[in-house]
């Protein structure tokens, strides 16, 4: 079994706060998973997020893809105005 704390729980807003003491080791912004079993509390770090995958190493791969000018993309005028519902009867 580790090292035993004691901590306080005090109102923070509508919740209440648990005070971890700084030799946990726990950073300000840290998410925690809180388990409660029988009335027992445990906490641990929730596990990482994946993280994004790098492209960078795809440059080249497929050199005949190439970016299309702007004038490519089909973006007709738009017509904003509402018709009346007279007009359409």
């Amino acid at each position: 079994m580790g090292k035993e704390y004691r901590a306080k729980v005090f109102k923070s807003g509508n919740s209440v706060a648990l005070r971890l003491p700084k030799e946990l080791g726990l950073k300000d912004g840290d998410v925690m998973v809180l388990r409660e079993e029988q009335g027992h509390f445990a906490f641990e770090p929730a596990p990482a997020k994946p993280g994004k995958i790098d492209v960078s190493g795809f440059w080249g791969k497929a050199p005949w893809l190439t970016v299309p000018p702007r004038e490519d993309f089909d973006d007709p005028p738009r017509v904003w105005e509402r018709k009346d519902r007279s007009d359409s009867e």
